[in-house]
């Protein structure tokens, strides 16, 4: 009986130590979760004029939440049309511009041919008609030397419009940019800018995050490696109180290809192996889970 009394501390003591162990055993890896994130930034440069948008809100994929000013492209735009215009006014009309020339051919024929005819009947010498020949080839070829001339200046300010609406495609790409829009659905985490202030090209406005699907990065070491695939279901629980957890279903997404050694902040089953491989698991978001926020993960 005595004997039976003096172990009852030593049993109490062991009690609690089992009840750790068994729990460290109900996971196989933990992570963080993280999602798809987005930061927005200016391409072009100007006055932000306005970014109507706060952390926290939902954004949908491609609606304009703001507006770098555009003033000095629209400007410029204008003045490429009026370059435009001006060219138009500068093309030759080839028709009109040969007309005389063409009318002095058809004269030098009609003579041509007149004395041809005098010619057989004796009423004109050779010399005349040879004469008459020669002067319709020079005027021949003179028209077809002025159409080439004009044609070529008509072709130099045609690719002189057409490189000037080039420019102004480009003018109106930057109109198009200086519109801000969020490339996908989801969540500002962070807001960068405020309205007035100078917006550069490259710098930071916003980000955003997809968070209607999650993805919980884990760590797993070689031995759990060879019993994962892609797409395999697995159980995720996440912290939903001091001593709750919520079950989730999640599918493996992602497995790395590279070892690397253990991250300080990351537990595996085996916390003395010295290389893991990275994973992602893809959970559904109902709307509880945070980024950052722990979770457990069983194969």
């Amino acid at each position: 009986m005595n004997r039976l009394l003096s172990l009852v501390p030593i049993l109490g003591l062991l009690l609690p130590i089992t009840a750790c162990s068994g729990r460290d055993n109900e996971y196989d890896a933990t992570g963080t979760f993280e999602a798809t994130e987005v930061t927005v930034s200016a391409n072009a440069t100007g006055e932000l004029l306005s970014l109507r948008l706060q952390e926290g809100d939902t954004l949908k994929a491609g609606v304009p939440v703001g507006l770098i000013d555009t003033t000095q492209l629209h400007l410029r735009k204008m003045q490429l049309y009026s370059s435009i215009h001006a060219l138009g006014g500068r093309r030759s009309n080839i028709p009109v511009q040969i007309a005389s020339l063409r009318e002095q051919i058809a004269v030098q024929r009609r003579e041509l041919t007149r004395f041809t005819e005098l010619q057989r009947a004796g009423a004109a010498t050779t010399k005349q008609v040879d004469d008459l020949s020669a002067q319709l080839s020079v005027l021949e070829r003179q028209l077809s030397a002025q159409t080439e001339a004009l044609g070529r200046g008509n072709q130099g300010l045609s690719n002189e419009a057409s490189t000037l609406s080039v420019q102004v495609q480009q003018v109106e790409d930057e109109i198009r940019k200086s519109v801000l829009k969020s490339p996908i659905d989801g969540v500002v985490l962070a807001k960068y800018s405020e309205a007035g202030e100078l917006a550069v090209r490259g710098r930071a406005l916003f980000r955003v995050a997809d968070l209607r699907l999650v993805y919980l990065r884990a760590y797993v070491d070689a031995s759990q490696l060879t019993q994962l695939r892609l797409g395999q279901e697995v159980s995720v629980y996440a912290d939903a109180g001091r001593d709750e957890r919520r079950l989730y279903k999640g599918h493996i997404s992602w497995i790395s290809e590279k070892a690397e050694f253990t991250p300080k902040t990351i537990q595996t089953r085996d916390e003395r192996a010295n290389l893991v491989y990275a994973i992602k698991v893809s959970v559904a978001n109902d709307g509880l889970i945070k980024l950052g926020m722990y979770a457990e993960v069983r194969f």
